[in-house]
């Protein structure tokens, strides 16, 4: 629960009934109070016992780290709403404080629910698998001397004590990191508070216990190995106490190009300042006095809805640790990804794609075969060409590699690097100069507009013609998020979308305006208004035939002009099947509003991505596949692409197998309710039980088609 309050019970909770009741007579769901009940549908999922013990601790730390991301980038915007004033009001309509106040209700009882999952669940099945995770205080004196022993070896010369006077300003306290507030007895001066950063970035966050016999995986927490060590800080005082806390800090930063000489240096200088971001969110242990969660919400100017105590430890990102445990018998069974006969490394990809296009499902398909095509383009003397969008890089980088490679054979090499990409900023910096060194042309993206768009072009010559091979996906390019991601890209030569991907590109790395493509829906020119006319002629058709039908997948549906489409829609009797992963603003099931659509959200092993779009429309049937969710940000300040599957044996299998099988899931799926919570579904009796992701595994292949 959050620290005790100094404002009126009685007003605070008229204030949260009055947001309850605003939110309620909209006909859109809140953006905020939606993703905190994402949030909830991830620790189901921490919760649920059929997942392999690690594979939830997995979810357990996903929780965490969404926490902190949402706290740092939609908490800090409300913050600043309620600061300067809301420049808009959302959808929905309720204010920044109603907002705030709707997201700390919500909240408490997931922030309680880690801590029983932990303590009460996770961590004594661990111990029964041969994983214990001790209190320091409770090991038998020699093992607990032996982590003394370490203390004073290794870590105690890396810890500098802060002296804390509350009289004074308020020393740094650096962003998500685990600190203990120590309260010492000095002979002299009196009682004293201190502060002393847990070492996370220096040490193992599991520390294993010396001398161990039998059992290699016993370890403590290296805040409670420093907690139990305090005495050796602070010689010849009394420890008397000490309690953890952490500070989320403002990270959404601002891009200014004012001062700075380009986009590249902007970034850099914003990257910086969200270091030292105002903060956001108080995180203390649950036994911390009142008075000194007091103390800390005043000096840090926090409002008190954004304090809370934690019952379970600090920093459950930190969990992520335990998943390299040499544990395969407490994780998810490995398989092997599929791959086509015809696209192995032995045979020449751009001939197979030239004879047909291709799709492929990740990860159930292989992300080999794409990373093939790119260093055999970068290898054959035909290839003129290759242009790629970078949006999120993976350290060790085969495609960066084979564009380098590309580079060093005589190739123009293009490459639209994303610098505005939150959170991998710095990582693609280092990638953008790092490309330039080898000789890549580097477009850092747009000053005004994230490239979101996932794009390839490689331009070959033949004879005396030109081949353009475009590749798009929903999932970037990125080898191991292609492991985890459910991402849907398609390779083709097909002319008229080759000649809009190269048009797109010239808009990217040019100063081209071009606001008509032949087949690709791009945003912010042409996205928005398309997917809203298909919406609107499925409905007209269906006040005419009575035949309309619509199925969307994708991960966030929160833009209202779209959500007003699919209403109008559903009042002319358009059956409507939405599966949304994370976000969703639209209430299903409302009776003379949304009675014909329903909504359902897959949460399982792997991160729902893929982004795939249905029409009925009379039987001459569209489905597109591609980057952009239905989301404002997407539509209007994102470039975005969908595209076409023209290949009509692909695109019977979208819609008769792959977007079936994830609406008819009865395994991993909740089904939303018209007040905007869920339930989890479950299959009916006698009804075949249906996971949807386990189904992709078993059938990895069977939407190909070998020759």
């Amino acid at each position: 629960m959050p620290a005790r309050k100094s404002s009126a019970d009685l007003k605070k909770s008229v204030r949260k009934s009055k947001a309850k009741r605003r939110s309620g007579d909209s006909p859109f769901i809140n953006r905020e109070i939606s993703w905190v009940r994402f949030h909830k549908r991830i620790l189901e999922e921490a919760q649920d016992t059929t997942h392999p013990l690690l594979e939830r601790i997995k979810f357990l730390a996903i929780c965490g780290s969404n926490l902190d991301e949402f706290f740092m980038v939609r908490v800090s915007g409300l913050k600043g709403q309620l600061k300067k004033g809301a420049l808009e009001a959302p959808p929905d309509g309720l204010t920044p404080l109603e907002q705030l106040e709707a997201i700390s209700e919500e909240l408490l009882p997931l922030l309680e629910a880690h801590g029983k999952l932990w303590y009460g669940d996770l961590l004594p099945k661990l111990k029964a698998a041969g994983i214990a995770i001790h209190s320091v205080k409770d090991l038998e004196p020699g093992k607990r001397q032996g982590l003394r022993d370490y203390f004073e070896r290794m870590i105690f010369p890396a810890l500098t004590p802060l002296a804390l006077d509350f009289n004074q300003p308020f020393p740094f306290i650096s962003n998500l990191s685990i600190n203990l507030a120590v309260s010492v007895r000095h002979p002299q001066r009196g009682d004293r508070y201190a502060r002393v950063k847990v070492p996370l970035d220096l040490f193992p966050r599991f520390v294993p216990i010396p001398g161990a016999q039998g059992r290699a995986q016993d370890f403590v927490l290296l805040e409670d190995l420093v907690a139990d060590n305090l005495d050796l800080l602070f010689p010849g005082m009394k420890v008397r106490d000490a309690h953890m806390f952490r500070i989320t800090r403002d990270a959404d930063i601002e891009i200014t190009t004012d001062e700075a000489e380009d986009l590249l240096t902007a970034i850099e200088e914003s990257v910086e300042t969200r270091r030292v971001g105002s903060p956001i969110r108080l995180e203390v242990d649950n036994d911390m006095p009142d008075k000194l969660v007091d103390l800390f919400a005043t000096k840090l100017g926090l409002h008190p809805l954004m304090v809370f105590r934690s019952h379970a430890p600090l920093s459950l990102v930190g969990f992520w640790d335990l998943l390299s445990l040499n544990r395969p018998d407490l994780k998810d069974p490995p398989f092997l990804p599929y791959v086509p006969a015809d696209l192995v490394p032995e045979k020449s990809l751009m001939s197979a794609v030239e004879h047909r296009d291709r799709l492929f499902y990740h990860p159930y398909d292989s992300f080999v075969p794409l990373v093939t095509f790119l260093k055999q383009a970068a290898n054959d003397p035909q290839v003129l060409a290759i242009k790629i969008t970078l949006y999120r890089i993976d350290k060790h980088s085969p495609i960066i590699d084979a564009l380098m490679e590309a580079r060093e054979n005589g190739k123009a090499v293009a490459a639209v690097v994303e610098l505005k990409a939150r959170f991998d900023e710095e990582n693609n910096i280092v990638w953008a100069r790092a490309l330039e060194n080898a000789g890549v042309h580097v477009v850092y993206g747009l000053l005004d507009l994230k490239v979101h768009a996932k794009l390839l072009l490689v331009v070959r010559k033949k004879g005396d013609s030109i081949v353009r091979y475009s590749h798009m996906s929903s999932g970037n390019y990125n080898a191991q998020t292609a492991r985890i991601y459910g991402d849907i890209g398609y390779l083709t030569a097909d002319p008229d979308i080759g000649a809009d991907v190269a048009d797109l590109f010239n808009y990217l790395t040019g100063y081209s305006h071009k606001d008509s493509y032949r087949r690709l829906l791009v945003a912010p020119v042409t996205l928005k208004n398309e997917m809203i006319a298909r919406i609107d002629r499925e409905t007209d058709r269906h006040g005419e035939h009575g035949d309309g039908y619509l199925a969307f997948k994708l991960n966030g549906l929160l833009d209202p002009d779209v959500i007003q489409a699919l209403y109008r829609a559903s009042q002319a009797g358009v059956r409507i099947d939405l599966n949304v992963r994370g976000l969703c603003a639209l209430r299903p099931g409302v009776k003379g509003l949304s009675e014909n659509i329903r909504v359902n959200s897959i949460v399982g092993r792997f991160l729902e991505h893929a982004r795939i779009y249905y029409f009925r429309n009379g039987g001459e049937e569209e489905v597109f596949l591609g980057s952009s969710d239905m989301m404002p940000r997407n539509l209007k300040r994102r470039v975005e692409v969908l595209f076409p599957v023209l290949d009509e044996g692909y695109r019977r299998k979208l819609i008769d197998e792959i977007l079936p099988i994830h609406l008819k899931d009865n395994a991993k799926s909740r089904d939303m309710l018209p007040d905007g919570t869920y339930v989890k579904r479950r299959a009916a009796k006698g009804e075949e039980k249906v996971d949807s992701q386990d189904w992709l595994i078993r059938n990895r292949g069977s939407w190909h088609r070998e020759e």
